[in-house]
């Protein structure tokens, strides 16, 4: 397994759990909610940002292979593995105190499609000769994002294990001094324009990127329910699908990276 020797506890925040009567949130302080989980509906995804993110359905509504980079309370993952049945997902997560607590997240056991990796997310995409669909990067710590997952290096690293025609999502933060700096890095590695769609409910901005088929993000599917998803789950994603379209559609007129400032 790459990149997963020599983890040390010590070297890792030790988040607390939150709990209310209808939720459980974790957070690494008083001001940092990492990730959410209703306690009657453990798979929905609570936070907008997270809803923005699974635009790569618009791409590709039936990826083979997803690997994420975070696992946090699972939010993602739980979506995905559950929404996605022919899907295969794999989740890294470098602190083992966040995966301490999968089981109090609700996240599913280890099967033949879902794995959730104790190992440095910069060095697994580095180290692995797997290819996946898609890359979801949503890697944070207590002091926000690390400088390992922002390096022009990492974006190079998932651009390299993508299949033709793979989309990386990343969420990167709208106050961040260095916000431009990580657009242009990504957009090294991916050699086209990116797309990035706003989340409304915070400084959470999406950055999506495909590998060579960048017309792909001008030409998105619309927001129809693909064929096979949960209809239920997908009204509950329309808002934010219609947000990532409506994006694409900005792209295509050459605004939306110059804009940096997409409302609906």
């Amino acid at each position: 397994m790459p990149a997963a020797q020599n983890l040390e506890v010590a070297d890792h925040v030790k988040p607390f759990i939150y709990e209310t009567l209808s939720s459980k949130s974790m957070c690494f302080s008083l001001n940092d909610v990492q990730s959410e989980m209703h306690l009657l509906r453990p798979d929905a995804l609570q936070f907008e940002y997270t809803e923005i993110m699974m635009g790569f359905l618009l791409h590709n509504p039936t990826p083979a292979s997803i690997v994420m980079i975070g696992l946090g309370g699972g939010s993602l993952a739980k979506f995905c593995y559950r929404y996605l049945p022919n899907t295969s997902v794999t989740v890294i997560e470098v602190n083992p105190h966040v995966l301490a607590h999968r089981t109090a997240f609700a996240i599913p056991p280890d099967d033949d499609r879902f794995e959730v990796l104790l190992a440095d997310g910069a060095a697994f995409m580095r180290d692995t000769t797997r290819k996946f669909d898609v890359v979801l990067a949503d890697g944070f710590d207590i002091d926000g994002l690390p400088d390992r997952l922002s390096a022009q290096a990492f974006y190079d690293d998932c651009f390299n294990v993508l299949n033709p025609g793979g989309m990386f999502v990343a969420n990167l933060h709208g106050c961040n001094p260095f916000f431009a700096v990580f657009m242009d890095r990504i957009e090294d590695s991916f050699g086209a324009p990116v797309l990035m769609v706003e989340d409304p409910s915070g400084s959470n901005r999406l950055v999506f990127a495909v590998k060579d088929a960048m017309r792909a993000l001008q030409s998105l599917a619309g927001i129809r329910c693909p064929l096979g998803f949960d209809p239920l789950a997908w009204k509950a994603l329309q808002p934010s699908m219609a947000r990532v379209f409506l994006a694409s559609t900005a792209l295509d007129h050459g605004e939306n990276r110059a804009s940096n400032d997409i409302n609906f």
